[in-house]
């Protein structure tokens, strides 16, 4: 897997002490009930490293998206 970008959307808004965990990531309020993470992901293993650390926060995943960017 090549470095990719991923948008995370959860449910709620997140703690600074969660937010200090996800390097790498931009946190976006959405004001919709929901935060949108959004970063590089180098590999699958961090990918699920991310997926993880949330889960164990309990955090509520809403969806997991691929972001494609337009060649250039």
């Amino acid at each position: 897997m090549v470095a990719e970008t991923f948008d995370i959307v959860v449910r709620g808004e997140l703690v600074p002490m969660i937010t200090d965990e996800l390097d790498g990531f931009e946190v976006i309020p959405t004001g919709a009930g929901t935060t949108l993470l959004r970063g590089v992901v180098p590999d699958q293993a961090r990918l699920m490293g991310v997926l993880d650390l949330l889960r164990s926060f309990n955090i509520e995943i809403e969806a997991v998206m691929h972001v494609q960017h337009p060649p250039g």
